[in-house]
Parts: structure tokens; sequence; C-alpha cells
């Protein structure tokens, strides 16, 4: 290894720093991407379960914000769960650009290191250059020093090659593997929403009708009608009223 490094020269040194920091990276990235810690199974189901059961309490909701990823996005959704419908789904976006910024920590640096590591091979390529050239001088050419050259050239643009690839691979795989993490994220949010509407829409009691009111004027029209039938009923009963007098007087003669 050091016999390689001592034929590589000193710009392979950067390249080595280059490819700690990814292999740091991509071993960080693959523990704390694991499905089973941002989108632990079943969560979602348990709790809805426990808010079904009157069990989401604020110690209960403090522990979801710390178990995972979307535990904090329903952490929030269950504090909004008596605001309205918008304001809850805003809240649970807020929460989820949060979340995802934090998936996406460290990829910047790895995508850095994938695009950077070929430039750095090319810098070591153009240092061997140099000294390829330096080799040559009026009295000769310097073997030694020339195949020193194309060795520092070679090599760095190998290793800067090797570092790169995986980088960028890995770089597109966790990209590809937050993009789907969000979407389910969203979509469980959703169902969350809904479920939690509905829940409450079922318990809250039969809103009972209320009465229309009747303006004054209405009123005033309704008594005044009521009372004109009134009197034209008893001017129609007064004229029968002597009638029926002399009819009883006639019958008694």
């Amino acid at each position: 290894m050091l016999s390689l490094i001592n034929a590589a020269g000193w710009p392979i040194w950067f390249l080595i720093a280059a490819s700690i920091a990814a292999v740091a990276l991509i071993v960080e990235r693959f523990l704390s991407l694991k499905r089973d810690k941002v989108l632990p199974p079943r969560l979602l189901d348990d709790v809805l379960m426990l808010h079904r059961n009157r069990q989401a309490t604020p110690d209960m909701i403090q522990r979801l914000e710390a178990s995972s990823p979307i535990g904090r996005v329903f952490a929030t959704g269950l504090r909004q769960e008596f605001a309205p419908r918008d304001v809850m789904k805003e809240s649970m976006e807020e929460t989820g650009r949060a979340v995802a910024h934090d998936l996406e920590k460290y990829l910047s640096a790895l995508g850095t290191i994938a695009s950077m590591a070929p430039l750095m091979g090319l810098f070591g390529t153009v240092v061997g250059m140099i000294e390829i050239f330096g080799a040559q001088a009026p009295s000769g050419t310097n073997p030694q020093q020339l195949a020193h050259g194309i060795s520092v050239a070679l090599y760095n643009t190998a290793f800067g090659l090797v570092i790169a690839i995986p980088a960028m691979i890995c770089y597109r795989h966790f990209r590809a593997r937050i993009d789907s993490y969000l979407v389910e994220m969203e979509q469980q949010s959703l169902r969350l929403i809904d479920t939690l509407r509905s829940q409450h829409i079922a318990a809250s009691p039969p809103v009972p009708p209320v009465p229309t009111p009747v303006s004054t004027a209405a009123a005033a029209a309704v008594a005044a009608a009521s009372g004109a039938a009134a009197a034209t009923a008893q001017r129609a009963a007064a004229p029968a009223a002597p009638r029926a007098r002399a009819a009883a007087k006639g019958a008694k003669q």
C-alpha cells in the first residue's frame, strides 16, 4: 500500500481523504435511512388505535415524535386534531419539510465528493504530466523521473474514478430512497387526517334544528289577518241572533 502511495505521488493524499469521507458518509446514510427507522411498520394503525381508545396523551405524542421521522409528522397531526383540516394539513406539511431536510443530510457532501473525485484525479494527472516533461533535459531523458511521472498520472486518474463511481451510485440510490419515503409519508399523513376527521364527525352530537326567526312585520301581518277574520265572523252571526229569538217566541204562542 505504501509503495502504491509513493508511486502515485503526493496528489493521492487528497483522494485518500475523499475516499475516507465518502465511505463514512455512505455507511452513516445506509444505517440512518433504513426503512424500519424512517417508516416503522404498522405505526399508523397503532396511532389510530390509540386515538380511538382515547389514549393519545401528551406523553404518548411526545414519545411518538421522538420515535421516528414519520412519528414527528403524526405527532404534529395529533396536536392539531381539533383545528380545521387545512390548518392541520399545513402543519403536517411544514413538519414533513423539516423531516425531508433531515433525511437529505450529508447527501450534498456525498454528491460533491462524487463530482470532485475525477477532478482531483485529473489534477494528479496534470502533476504527473509535469513530471514527465520535466524528465526531458538537454543532456537526455531521465528514465526514473519519466516512469514516476507516468505512474503519478495513471494512478491518480484511476483512483479518482474508483472513488467517484461508487459515490455517485450511492448518492443516486439514497436520493431515490428518500423520494419514495416522502411519497409514502404524504399518503399516510393524508390517511391520518381523513381518519381523524371522520372520527370527530361520528363522535359529535347531532345539531338541533334552529327555528326560523319571524320578523316583526310578518308577526304584525299575521295578527291583523286573525283580527279581521274574527270581526267578519261576529258580523255574520249578529243578524242571526234576532231571528232566532223571534222564532223561539212564535213557537211559544
